[in-house]
């Protein structure tokens, strides 16, 4: 099932204060990135996050769960009503997540 974009609308919407929260949509979903790197998604409607220390920390009860089959089990956040402990959530995970990949440069064809 695909997410909304009412949902991704007041998602974004919950992490305005922080800046520099942008997404990407993939196949019916979103992927969230706080800063450039990517910090989870948005799947069924649902928000997950990375499951790293920091998260685990943050939400000890959290659900492990599939963002969709075959994928890396991540962290359901349920309290998406909190924009305080959703800012204070990617704050933490920040320092945690891995830099974004960099696309390699494209090589210049000369002419023969």
């Amino acid at each position: 099932m695909a997410s909304s974009k009412d949902f991704l609308a007041f998602l974004l919407d919950q992490l305005s204060g922080l800046g520099e929260v942008t997404y990407k949509a993939m196949m019916g979903e979103f992927i969230i990135y706080y800063r450039g790197k990517i910090v989870g998604g948005i799947f069924d409607d649902s928000f997950l996050v990375k499951n790293i220390p920091a998260v685990a920390a943050m939400l000890p009860d959290a659900e492990l769960t599939l963002p969709y089959e075959g994928g890396t089990p991540m962290l359901l956040v349920d309290d998406v009503d909190n924009r305080e402990f959703l800012a204070g959530l990617l704050r933490a995970m920040y320092p945690e997540l891995p830099d974004p990949k960099r696309k390699p440069a494209k090589k210049n064809k000369t002419a023969k």
